[in-house]
């Protein structure tokens, strides 16, 4: 039976630390950028790009990436990029990958909003097949786009679902039953933060790096009432800097977009390792670190 809940009134205290334990993904699934480009706007960040993307700066800008995470212990894996789908590097977004409720790989493909980034949900579902997990689809014809908004609690059988933009939230009914795990369930209110994941980054299963003003006020209560250190992202650097767009890595390890020194400083007085990297021409189609790669369990 599904669990689904929107508000802190709705949920007992050490929620998390009673659901199922869930290992903490080392392993990582990019696409390269070879068909990468900025050819329409899907969200605000893409105003005024459409042709401004430096291709080279961008295939060296995604290595560094992918060598950022194989420096801080993660193994990284690619899918082959399909020609005319110019968003597929962006690979959050097409598939929710995870254990069910009794270890078992299942990978829910998504129902993604714009027509341009449907034919990318096939070649991610047959990679997570030709590896043993189960593929479901949901039901309905509701719009859900993977891990970009259902980003699941670091070490818990937990998932935070965002909404209103690119995923409805009717879905998260469906998505729990999949996995057999909870949903805490995320409103937001800012088309520039259009994706849970641009606002939200669960860092380890006490700390989650945050910008406040994407959320309503019984969202914001949900996320303080679960994490014991919320770290609260400036407008600044949340917008301009994607600096919730992080990823991290077991835990300990935070690959940021570079140029966000308040969060930078945040992280690392807390003990993290920061590693800072340039994703300035993904950034031009609105994504950065956490929308490039999918966990894989």
């Amino acid at each position: 039976m599904s669990e689904v809940f929107d508000s802190a009134a709705q949920i007992p205290a050490g929620f998390a630390a009673s659901c199922d334990p869930q290992p903490l993904p080392r392993t990582l699934l990019m696409c390269p950028p070879t068909y990468f480009d900025v050819v329409d706007v899907k969200n605000p960040h893409m105003a005024g790009h459409a042709g401004t993307v430096d291709f080279e700066l961008a295939e060296r800008q995604w290595h560094a990436l992918r060598e950022a995470f194989i420096a801080c212990g993660a193994t990284v894996e690619a899918i082959e990029p399909l020609e005319d789908c110019e968003d597929m590097v962006f690979c959050a977004n097409q598939t929710l990958a995870g254990l069910d409720a009794g270890g078992q790989r299942v990978c829910v493909a998504s129902q993604m909003r714009h027509a341009s980034r449907r034919r990318e949900v096939p070649a991610f579902a047959a990679w997570f097949e030709r590896r043993g997990y189960e593929v479901m689809h949901l039901p309905g014809e509701e719009y859900f786009e993977g891990s970009g908004d259902a980003i699941w609690h670091p070490g818990r059988s937990l998932i935070w679902g965002g909404y209103g933009y690119r995923t409805d939230p009717e879905v998260y009914d469906a998505v729990s039953d999949m996995f057999g795990a909870p949903v805490l369930r995320l409103a937001l209110h800012s088309e520039h933060f259009y994706h849970l994941d641009t606002s939200f980054c669960a860092i380890n299963e006490e700390t989650a790096l945050v910008y406040p003003g994407a959320f309503d006020e019984a969202g914001i209560g949900l996320i303080r009432a679960v994490f014991k250190d919320v770290i609260e992202c400036d407008e600044a650097e949340a917008l301009r800097g994607f600096a919730c767009n992080a990823t991290a890595i077991a835990g300990t390890h935070v690959v940021i977009h570079r140029g966000n020194p308040r969060t930078v400083e945040a992280l690392r007085s807390r003990g993290l390792k920061v590693v800072e990297v340039d994703t300035s021409e993904f950034m031009k189609s609105g994504g950065s670190v956490f929308c490039m790669k999918m966990y894989v369990f």
